[in-house]
């Protein structure tokens, strides 16, 4: 079938060059609905203006020579004298005869001949516009006739300046006329003659600085078709491919169809054609003209300028740059999948992003694809009128079809296949729209016309009807705007007669549009802001089409689930993102963070707000006397702001938001690390600020309930208003309760179970203790703690309260070992396993935003060791610790140096350790108790074999695979579209809890240690954690200021106050509650997902090991050796 083709082609091409030479019939390009029509003799003097211009000059013609056959150097017939009848539309004889066309390189224009013929053309232009536009009609039939004659390119050429004259002199009044005539305009373009192109492009640009702005994308429509094939496919299957392809529109046609429609770019009229721009954009933008292909590109990036989408304008150089390099696709859907968008996502949006989305779809790697249909489900979700999403349809569902059907990964099908449903919902939800009709706009002109018109004016009527349909469909009603189109349009008709159709018109087109409007219940007071807007990651919809009114001085408490968008829609109020919100310079808009960056650490509290770029105008008295007004003391107000605790910092942003006069505080989880006094102390200053309005987002229930006017809910991707407090919420949505219960019932999280712990027997063993510990952080003088005392076992469930500054998280990190404490001990259990989630969780994950949660946790465990757990302060060497670990010990009569530490193996109740010495061979390797090895400065390293130990027993459990990463997280309420397919940069503070929290119990500890750990997470994922508390068999601490979290779950209390650690109603140290059976793993699963069968340890000796074992123990009594020490037992 191939061979069949090729030979059809070879067939064509040999047919074709044996046929004599002879003119060609012109390819149809014209499909404008109304094509000009000879009703009326052509001007005489046109007429004869125009044959005057289509004859050559004689040195175009008398050198002899040049073509393919040579010149016959026929001399040309006189021309046709002034006196010709007007009626005689004969054109001149070609100079050529038709067996020797022109050559491409033979000079059309001299410069005498150039000026003559602009200026006959300028003539001509002028006598057409003292006649009126009656006689265009005819005098554009004879320019058609004239640019087919493919012998006589000096007609041709003439034809092209005489459409740039009257584009110039006729101007308005010759456009209904011109642009009909644009296809054949663009034709010209790809002429063979260079002459021809260049006058073609010059009138073709001149036709479209005529176009008004609503006839503009009528006008698109005929450069599109510059752009495509200027033959339908189906015409030319016999010919074979390789003809195919040689009948595409020529890059000269393509060029200068761009170039027409980039003319309209300066005015801003491509904008709402951008659905039908882009892809014709994105076709030509792979031709294999490289200076069409730049062309094509360059076009591109200023019309995606137009789209008008701020959501996008950080993406577009990196979409373009996809589009028209391959490679960087992956890279442009990651950057598409961590936008957020938060104006409406219409039809020049999806124009843009739809291209991307299907070259992603052609990817390789199943996890692009999977990402595409991911993106393409929520972009679908996300926008409102499904009639702009229509277009879009036809490629999108085809594609994800096949991707669903085709590819092997069951996960990436099941995602397609939901997206595939949510494109057919939306194409079911699309209304069927009627365009308006021209022709009955055209009928309704001609009928509220008080007089008739010409049979020669219909084109320009039929034209009037087109940009009349147009103002239809783009709602616009003003009677003044369409005079200003219409009356140029129409000038042979006068300005009264039009007036009062074009009112008529008008008013017909209001009552057809006209539409109830939704009378909303106003509330007193001034209004902030009534906005409309959308906000979405490229993942995820967070909100669609949603309302936001704000009022002054009410204070806002926004309510929803986790990951429903609460610190993201503040986070874009803040940043002056939301479409219609007011900008900052008409409303102040203050998103208050607590965190303080580590480069101001050390700076002084008065400098830190001093220094700040908005406020360094304010009168540093101002300042002194705005940071006294929320509580800071002198002393304070010097102290460096790395030594605030988190409720002065909350402070301190107040303060400095209460400087820049704030129209709007926007609080994310204010309560976050604020004791009691501090958060009653914060709602009384909220409450006492009758100017600023307030949105805040908070856990805490009780605050909400206090402080709170109004009540914003997140329903259904929309914002719904509610007056009155959070009780008064609940009252009218009941299922809202869970904003009052610390339980859930929607999900749940489950922690992994303890490892085996050696030596231990009951869960009221001491396994983690501290003996006298004091601490003081270095370059202060204040100790921070004196003499602390506790111990924790497998039933310690301790909630540690005290205020803020007191010392609980420096407590915190001396068990962990983030500290090193200054005085005393802190012992534990060799093989203890220790999670901890730190205050300010997020910084476990600063490192990694690039990472999806599960490569995150493959990472951090790589090796069987916790990375993270390497970087503790107690894990470090000091240079004394270095400087000790040198020395020299005597051994069996030598002084040997330790080289490094092998091993360990038990020694009764201890451990004892393998060490190598230095320059010694492996055979003469010790084994050294712990004690021992702690006076000589080697106690950091035995810590480090114990936990890499420890965390290989951990990982005996379960291999650090994806799938079981994958399960694991889950248990902690993360689904396996963030875990797995979402990068960390784009989760949400409550997702990235979640993530910690699964990290840190990913190798099953045995003490769950949480510093706040309420922090971002809402009431069912309170719930969810507190119920797997209440099931996890190992000891939790925490640190928090949710009383009603601790109570709920911890019977004991370490109360910190004054340096000082109160254990209350701590149980008895050794009591014989919690009887522990460990049951060893008895087989492990390897990375490949195989069983394996794991040695159990003996209980039991043989008789003959026993008789074996008896002999060794005499034989080193008689080399005097000590047997009773012996690893034997």
């Amino acid at each position: 079938e191939y061979m069949g083709t090729l030979s059809e082609c070879l067939f064509f091409f040999v047919f074709v060059l044996l046929m004599p030479p002879k003119a060609a019939e012109p390819l149809n390009l014209n499909f404008a609905r109304n094509e000009p029509k000879d009703t009326t003799e052509v001007s005489s003097v046109v007429a004869t203006l125009f044959k005057e211009m289509c004859v050559p000059p004689a040195n175009d013609w008398e050198s002899g020579g040049g073509g393919r056959r040579g010149r016959r150097n026929k001399q040309p017939a006189s021309p046709t004298s002034p006196a010709s009848s007007a009626s005689d539309n004969t054109l001149p004889s070609s100079p050529m005869s038709p067996a020797s066309p022109l050559s491409p390189t033979t000079p059309l224009e001299t410069e005498q001949s150039v000026d003559n013929r602009v200026k006959l053309a300028h003539q001509a232009a002028e006598v057409i516009q003292k006649e009126g536009v009656r006689s265009l009609p005819a005098t554009l039939n004879l320019l058609s006739i004239a640019v087919k004659d493919k012998k006589n390119p000096t007609a041709r050429v003439a034809a092209m300046l005489l459409v740039n004259a009257i584009a110039k002199v006729v101007a308005r009044p010759a456009e209904p006329y011109l642009v009909p005539f644009i296809p054949t305009v663009l034709e010209m373009m790809g002429d063979k003659i260079s002459t021809v192109r260049a006058r073609a492009t010059e009138a073709g640009l001149a036709v479209m600085g005529l176009v008004c702005q609503h006839a503009v994308p009528s006008t698109l429509r005929l450069l599109y078709k510059g752009m495509e094939l200027s033959q339908p496919w189906e015409a030319w299957v016999g010919v074979g491919v390789c003809l195919f392809m040689l009948l595409a529109s020529p890059w000269q046609v393509k060029e200068g169809a761009i170039a027409m429609l980039l003319s309209f770019a300066p005015s801003g009229q491509l904008g709402p054609c951008l659905p039908e721009i882009i892809p014709a954009l994105v076709d030509v933008m792979w031709d294999t003209m490289p200076s069409t292909k730049a062309c094509a590109k360059q076009a591109m990036t200023t019309v995606c300028a137009l789209v008008g989408n701020s959501d996008l304008d950080p993406f577009l150089p990196v979409l373009i740059n996809a589009l028209a390099s391959p490679e960087a696709v992956p890279e442009a859907l990651y950057s598409l999948a961590a936008t957020t968008f938060v104006q409406a996502v219409d039809s020049s949006a999806l124009a843009v992003m739809v291209p991307l989305l299907l070259r992603g779809l052609k990817e390789r790697k199943t996890a692009l694809k999977r990402q595409v249909a991911v993106i393409t489900d929520n972009m679908a979700r996300l926008v409102k009128d499904p009639s702009d999403a229509e277009p879009f349809l036809a490629p999108l569902i085809p594609a994800l079809k096949k991707l669903a059907e085709e590819i092997s990964d069951a996960d990436c099908s099941k995602v397609a296949q939901r997206a595939v449903a949510t494109l057919e919902h939306v194409h079911s939800g699309v209304v069927a729209t009627v365009r308006p009709d021209p022709a009955d706009y055209e009928r309704q002109l001609r009928t509220a016309l008080s007089t008739p018109v010409a049979d020669e004016t219909n084109v320009a009527l039929s034209y009037a009807g087109t940009v009349c349909a147009q103002f239809k469909l783009d709602k616009c009603f003003d009677e003044k705007v369409w005079l200003n189109e219409l009356a140029p349009i129409l000038s042979f008709v006068s300005v009264e007669n039009l007036s009062n159709a074009v009112s008529a018109v008008v008013k017909n087109c209001k009552e057809e549009a006209a539409a109830a409007e939704e009378v909303i219940d106003e509330e007193e007071g001034e209004d902030l802001c009534n906005c409309e807007f959308s906000l979405a990651y490229g993942n995820k919809i967070l909100l669609n089409c949603a309302t936001m009114w704000l009022k002054r001085g009410k204070r806002y408490g926004l309510c929803g689930g986790n990951d429903c968008g609460k610190s993201t829609l503040m986070r874009s109020i803040a940043n002056g993102q939301l479409e219609g919100f007011p900008p900052p310079e008409e409303l102040k808009s203050i998103y208050l963070e607590s965190d303080i960056q580590a480069e101001f650490a050390d700076m002084p509290v008065i400098e830190f707000v001093c220094t700040d770029p908005e406020l360094t105008e304010v009168p540093r008295d101002h300042t002194i006397s705005m940071l006294s007004s929320v509580g800071f003391s002198d002393t304070m107000q010097g102290s460096p702001v790395g030594t605030l605790s988190g409720g002065w910092r909350m402070k301190l942003a107040l303060a400095r938001a209460m400087l820049k006069k704030a129209d709007i505080l926007l609080l994310d989880e204010p309560t976050n690390h604020l004791d009691k006094f501090n958060v009653r102390w914060l709602e009384n200053y909220l409450m006492s600020l009758k100017d600023v309005t307030s949105i805040i987002v908070s856990h805490d229930a009780g605050m909400l309930d206090r402080v709170c006017t109004d009540i914003i809910h997140f329903e259904h991707r929309k914002l719904k208003l509610y007056r009155g407090n959070l009780t008064e919420f609940v009252k009218k949505v009941p299922e809202a309760t869970s904003y009052y219960e610390l339980a859930t019932k929607k999900f749940s999280f489950k922690f992994p179970e303890p490892g085996y712990l050696e030596g231990v027997k009951s869960k009221s063993k001491v396994i983690l203790r501290m003996n006298g510990v004091g601490f003081t952080y270095p370059g202060t003088t204040r100790k921070i703690l004196t003499g602390v005392g506790i111990y924790c076992s497998l039933l310690s469930r301790v909630a540690v309260l005290g205020v803020n500054g007191a010392g609980k998280s420096t407590m915190i990190k001396l068990l962990t070992g983030e500290l090193v404490p200054d005085e005393g001990e802190i012992v534990k259990h060799p093989n203890l396993r220790i999670a901890y989630v730190a205050q300010h969780a997020f910084h476990h994950l600063e490192q990694h935003l690039e990472k999806t949660p599960n490569e995150y946790i493959q990472w951090r465990y790589q090796g069987g060791m916790d990375k993270e757990g390497l970087e503790k302060v107690a894990c470090q060497l000091t240079p004394a610790d270095e400087k000790k670990m040198e020395e020299k010990h005597l051994i069996d009569g030598e002084k040997r140096q330790i080289a490094k530490l092998l091993t360990r193996r038990q020694l009764k109740k201890s451990y004892e350790y393998e060490v190598q010495w230095v320059g010694k061979p492996a055979s003469e390797n010790s084994w050294l108790p712990r004690t021992k090895l702690d006076d000589w400065g080697w106690g950091k390293m035995c810590d480090s074999i114990d936990n890499r130990d420890a965390a290989q027993a951990a990982s005996l459990v379960r291999p650090l695979t994806q799938k079981y990463i994958q399960e694991h997280l889950e248990g902690v309420g993360l689904e396996n579209e963030y875990s797995v397919h979402t990068q960390v940069r784009a989760l949400s503070g409550g997702q990235k809890v979640k993530v910690v929290i699964g990290a840190a119990m990913w190798n099953n500890p045995h003490i769950l240690i949480l510093d706040e750990p309420t922090n971002y997470l809402d009431r069912d994922s309170l719930g969810a954690l507190a119920g797997a508390i209440r099931e996890f068999q190992g000891g939790v601490l925490m640190v928090s200021h949710h009383t009603e979290f601790t109570e709920a779950l911890c019977g004991e209390t370490w109360l910190v106050e004054g340096g000082v650690v109160k254990p209350l109603n701590q149980p008895s140290e050794y009591g014989a509650e919690g009887a522990l059976e460990w049951k060893m793993a008895e087989e492990m699963i390897d990375g490949g997902g195989n069983t394996i069968k794991i040695k159990q340890k003996k209980t039991e000796l043989t008789r003959k090991e026993r008789i074996a074992r008896e002999k060794r123990k005499k034989a080193r009594r008689a080399a005097g050796e000590d047997s009773a020490s012996s690893d034997e037992d």
